[in-house]
Order: structure tokens, then sequence, then C-alpha cells
């Protein structure tokens, strides 16, 4: 980009100004080609020497510096092959107030050799006279840091008018001096102002707001030498100005948009202020074009969601200019856009009423336009509350199931509806029902969001209302005796009975122990009720005392009070008999149900009061051998003072002789003892029996 730049520049200015004077030589930037039209001797028609001995007729003058040494050639070639062109080389390191005599020097005739001049390879010349032909000299040797003049002069006479520019390309191996081909001086491109004219041709357009407008030029500076040091720019209002750096604007001034202005650009070395690339100018042009914008008024529709009196506005969306890469801001009144205040920081979510937004356009080019938004609000979505009521569940009564669709929120066409078992959710848009046709809930509310064709949206809330079973307040569980039956009796009031036997009726009869249902229907409801015919239950005899003739029956289970009879005909509520006589005997039991009695086998054994361990064979021993087949048999015999003297058990046979379990013989005396057992029923029922006896021992 850099060598395109600068080819460029060097044809405009070679091709618009003539330095035709040593002094005001041109300095030659880098290798680049040069196009130019001489016309006129300048100032001064000065003194050539060597083989230029007719004088300045058209002539230009360039001052080259040698960045890398080797060899220089050139070929200049007229535009037209009758145009005459002669040429010298002063130096190296001479001044123009002693060029001295040119080093090469070349005035030869175009005749018959053609118009091209210059210096090559193969020539051997040092010189060539007018009217030679050999239009060619030799190549230059130069080295690093040398500097030389060109002076180039388009000959006429009236023998030979021809006037013609020119083109001049160098050659050879060296290289000549330009900070702007060097990345060590000039690391970053050169950036023309402004932007491509309509026709890339004409000069680059810089964008002003006003017409006529005072432009402070310095502001160019930055972005045209883009970060390249020791780079100096100046502006000028003509192309010789810029060449040679005369009468830069230095100030701000009024600018019009039919004026081509200038730019030059040139080297300051740091360290030398006298290298010749100092001198080495890049030029290049620019008008100014109006860019002033103007706004545009327009309307902007939110939501009024849920009636909330405000909406959320996308104020970006508003097209008030038309190239997007303009920058937007806004305010609520034109008096904080004139100020700069209040700005609207989230104007793609602005939460306000109905009402107007003031907009400050800024081109890309720094050009201010206004416009204002005004915000209105979409047709709001209109919605009424409602009630939905439907049957318990039996298995959770209480909850229901409800199609929250044929809820009547909205009359209104074109919209959709969601579901949310909650205000926030509704308008958050978060835990939506996504099953409204089959939504089981307890009493409560849902809410609904309908949302009409511009997404506006208003929420309706439903109450839900489950209808609670009615049950029979009448029909209660019973308790029966098992052999029994009852009636169920539903009670009036229900549109329908039906019952686990099928009955339709409001009671059912004979009914036996079990567990039955009756489905009562009231409204469009149905609860079924589960009732039980319980057996009552049978009382259980838990123990039996007898001591003497005395027998206590002990009871558990049933429902109390409890009768006892021993004879299944004469009942009492005492459980104690008196009286009762020695042998078997049965005693019955039934609860308050008055069911079958429960009966059970008794013994009351043969008292004996006295015995006489004397070995006589008569009274000698206590035997109750005859219980030793029950269970958990139990003879113990204790003293006066209720110390256990003795326990008889199988290996004596369950007999007690009057002695210890060590075989003492006790002292005469009143003993008492116990014989407990379990009888082998199905409850192994404990029996015990108590009594005392006599001992007489003579010892």
């Amino acid at each position: 980009m850099k060598k395109t730049l600068l080819i460029l520049l060097l044809l405009i200015s070679q091709t618009f100004f003539s330095q035709a004077d040593c002094t005001s030589a041109l300095s030659v930037c880098g290798n680049s080609s040069i196009t130019y039209s001489p016309s006129g001797i300048g100032a001064v028609n000065e003194s050539l020497g060597g083989c230029l001995t007719t004088g300045e007729h058209n002539s230009i003058w360039y001052k080259l510096t040698i960045a890398t040494g080797g060899t220089l050639t050139f070929d200049l070639v007229p535009n037209d092959p009758a145009a005459d062109y002669d040429w010298a080389v002063y130096g190296p390191n001479v001044t123009c107030g002693s060029l001295g005599s040119p080093i090469r020097c070349n005035a030869a005739t175009v005749v018959g050799v053609g118009a091209s001049t210059g210096l090559n390879m193969t020539s051997t010349l040092l010189s060539a006279a007018g009217g030679s032909y050999t239009p060619y000299c030799k190549y230059l040797d130069v080295l690093p840091g040398q500097t030389y003049y060109l002076y180039i002069d388009n000959w006429v006479d009236t023998i030979n008018p021809t006037m013609a520019p020119f083109s001049l390309t160098w050659g050879g191996t060296a290289t000549l001096a330009s900070p702007f081909t060097d990345p060590a001086i000039q690391p970053h491109p050169f950036v023309p102002p402004g932007i491509p004219a309509a026709n890339p041709a004409n000069p680059r357009e810089v964008i002003v707001c006003n017409n006529p407008a005072i432009f402070d030029f310095s502001s160019l500076s930055a972005g045209i030498l883009n970060n390249n040091p020791n780079f100096l720019i100046s502006y000028h209002t003509s192309q010789n100005d810029a060449l040679s750096g005369a009468s830069p604007i230095l100030a701000p001034q009024t600018v019009n948009t039919t004026t081509t202005y200038y730019y030059s650009i040139h080297y300051l070395d740091p360290t030398n202020p006298n290298n010749p690339i100092n001198s080495c100018r890049q030029v290049g042009t620019f008008k100014f074009k109006m860019g002033n914008i103007t706004g545009l008024n327009v309307n902007l529709f939110a939501c009024n969601n849920n009636n909330a009196g405000v909406g959320t506005f996308n104020l970006t969306t508003a097209v008030v200019f038309g190239d997007p890469a303009a920058i937007k801001k806004y305010y609520p009144t034109i008096t904080d856009l004139n100020a700069g205040t209040n700005e609207i920081l989230n104007p793609t979510a602005y939460i306000a009423a109905e009402g107007t937004v003031h907009v400050k356009i800024i081109s890309p080019f720094g050009c201010i336009g206004t416009a204002i938004i005004t915000l209105k609000f979409f047709p709001v979505v209109v919605v009424n509350d409602a009630t939905l009521r439907s049957c318990f569940i039996e298995t959770n009564p209480s909850t229901a199931l409800f199609n929250l669709t044929i809820a009547s929120v909205t009359t209104q066409a074109g919209t959709t509806k969601k579901y949310y078992p909650s205000l926030a959710d509704a308008l958050s848009g978060t835990n939506e029902i996504v099953a409204p046709l089959t939504y089981v809930a307890p009493n409560g509310v849902v809410y609904i969001k309908v949302t009409n064709g511009s997404g506006c949206f208003a929420i309706a809330k439903v109450t839900l209302t489950v209808i609670a079973p009615v049950f029979s307040t009448v029909l209660k569980d019973k308790t029966i005796c098992m052999e029994d039956k009852t009636t169920l009796d539903a009670g009036p009031g229900f549109s329908s009975y039906l019952w686990s036997t099928g009955a339709t009726t409001q009671s059912i009869t004979n009914v036996g122990v079990g567990t039955y249902w009756v489905k009562l229907k009231t409204g469009d409801c149905i609860a079924t009720q589960t009732v039980k015919v319980y057996s009552s239950e049978q009382p259980v005899v838990s123990s039996i005392d007898i001591s003497t003739t005395t027998v206590t029956v002990y009871v558990i289970g049933g429902t109390p009070p409890y009768k006892y009879s021993m004879d299944k005909i004469t009942w009492q509520d005492s459980n104690v008999f008196t009286n009762v006589s020695r042998g078997n005997h049965i005693v019955y039991v039934k609860d308050v149900y008055d069911c079958e009695p429960i009966e059970i086998t008794i013994v009351v054994p043969n008292l004996i009061n006295v015995i006489t361990p004397n070995g006589d064979g008569v009274n000698d021993v206590i035997d109750y051998s005859a219980l030793a087949g029950k269970q958990n048999l139990v003879f113990n015999i204790f003293d006066r003072y209720g110390a256990k003297i003795f326990q008889a058990d199988k290996f004596n046979g369950y007999k007690w002789d009057g002695t210890t379990n060590g075989g003492k013989k006790v002292p005469t005396g009143n003993y008492w003892y116990s014989v407990s057992w379990n009888e082998t029923d199905k409850k192994n029922t404990p029996f015990k029996y108590t009594g005392w006896v006599m001992v007489k021992n003579r010892e």
C-alpha cells in the first residue's frame, strides 16, 4: 500500500508543478517512476556545462540520495518519439552554487536513434554531444549517502518544436533513499483522509456537517500519519505549496465543498536535520463534502402487558436513521438531549408509559441529527377471571381433575393461552402447566396468560374449587356376633345408591360380618363410602385361681361387662364362685354382646388338711402326682413366714412328706402350699390352686 500511495503521490506532484531551478530541485523519493512534462526554464537560466551548450529550454531538476550502493541506471522515454530530451548528472555531493561539470551528459539527437535516452549497463560513454547518435551513457557506480542532481531538458527549436511528457524509470542495483520505503523509518502505512469519492480518480472526501464550516485541519493529522514517528504533515491550498511546504494552513479556517486541498508529508530526522531525505515529500489531495443528517420521527409500539400501564420498548428498533453505523443516544426530553443529561442507558428494554423519547443521532463522520420516537401501546388484551369446579378424586379427595382449557377468560379471537401455577410464573413464563386438560390440584388458583398476535398479554385468575365428597352421616361400622345378621342404612338425601352387593336401595338387610361399600351420588359427584360389620371379639379366660372351694375366673378381651355362669342358666356379674365342690366343673363367660359364651373346664382337687408322716401309710404325704401331665406344673411348700421350704417336681413324684428339700423333717405346724399349671387348651390357660396343711411330726 505504501508503494502504491507513494507512486500515486509522486505522479501527481510531477504532473502539476515545475521545479525548473537547481535550488528548488525536487527530491526523488526512492526508486519510483517519474512522469513529467517540463515547461519553461524556471527563475534562472542556469549555466549547465558539459554537453549542454545551448542552455535551458523546458527543464526540471531532481535531487537524489543513494540508500544502498551499486550501479544506477535510468530510462527516460518521451511520450512522443519526436521529442528530443537532453540531460546531465552532477555530483556526487555537490551544491547548486558549485555543480561543476556533469559526470554524465547526453545531448544526442533523436534522428535515426529513437527518443529514449539515459544510463544503461552497456554504454561506455560518459558524455554525448548534441547531434551525436548515442542516446545512452554509462551507468553510475554509487555509494550510500551520496547525493546527485539530475537535470532534464526537453530541447526545442524552430526546426524541432516537439514538446511531450516523459516517463523515467530507475534501474541498476543501487537504491535511492526515501523515508517512505524504509520500514525502520515508516513502520506503518499512511492513511489518506476522508472516504473515496464516487469517481475514485477524484480527491478523497472529508465529511463536514455544515457549509460553510470552520475546520481544524490538524484533526486529520493523527489519522493520516498512523503512528509513524518523526513525520510531519502540513496542509495547503495549492499543489505548488504542498510540494515545497510553503504557506501551510496553521489555524482552523472556513472551508467549502468546491476547493481542492492538499496535504504534504515529510520526514524530519531527529538526529540529522540536514539529512537529504528530510526534503522528500508525499503529497495528496482531498475535498470537503457535506454530511449533515436529518433524523426521521417514528412511532414505536410495545405491549401494555397485563394492563400495567407501562410497556417495554426496544428503542434501538426505531428506524430513525438509515446508516446502521451511526451512533444513537436516547433521552426522555429534548432538554436532556441538548444538555446531554439523563441518557437512557437501557434502550433495548426501556420501560415507560406512552409518551416520547428524543434521539441524538451521530453519523460515522460526527454529524448530528435528532429525531422523536413516539411511544404507543398495542391494543390491550381483555380478560376476565373465572371459576372452575370439579369433583374430588377418590384416591385423594382433597384434589380434583380440572380441564383448564374450558375456563372462559376471554372472548377475543386470535389469542393463545398458556397456564401457570402462580402469577409470578405467568409474568416470567416459568413453570408452565404443560397438561392443562388433565390438571390435578386442590382448592386454589391458576393463572392463564392470554397472548394476542402482537405478542401482548393479559393474565386471568382462575379459581379452582374441589367439590368435596358427601358421605352418609348415619352409615356406621357395626359389631355383631359372628353368627348374627344386621341391616346397613345409608340414609336419605342422595340421588342414587349402589351397594357392593349390587343393591340400589337406601339400605341393605340380612348382612353378615364383612366389608361393604356404597356409591352415593350427589349432583354429578359420586362418593364411595366403606362400612364394616365386625365380629365381636370373644372374651378369653386369662387365668383361674382355686383356693380350697373358691374359684376366681380372670377374663380379658371381648367387651365388658362380662357375665359368668357354671350352668349356662344362672348368670352372675362376679367372677368369683364360692363353695365349689370337689371335682370337674365348666365355667361359662360372655361379654356385653351376649354371643355364644365361651367355656372352660376346671378341676377342684381333693383337699388334704393334715398329714402325719410317720410311715404308717395313712396320710403320710400330700400327693399331686395325678397332675403330672399338666404343663408347667409347679408344687411349692411355704412356712408360716412365706419362706419356701420345699418344691415338689417330677423327681419326687410331686409329693411332700413333711420334710425340707434337704430331707429334714419340719416341725409340727401349719404350712401353705400352691399348685400351678397351664391347661392344654388353645389359650394354655394358667391355673393356680392354693391351700394349707397341718403337719404332725412326733419326733
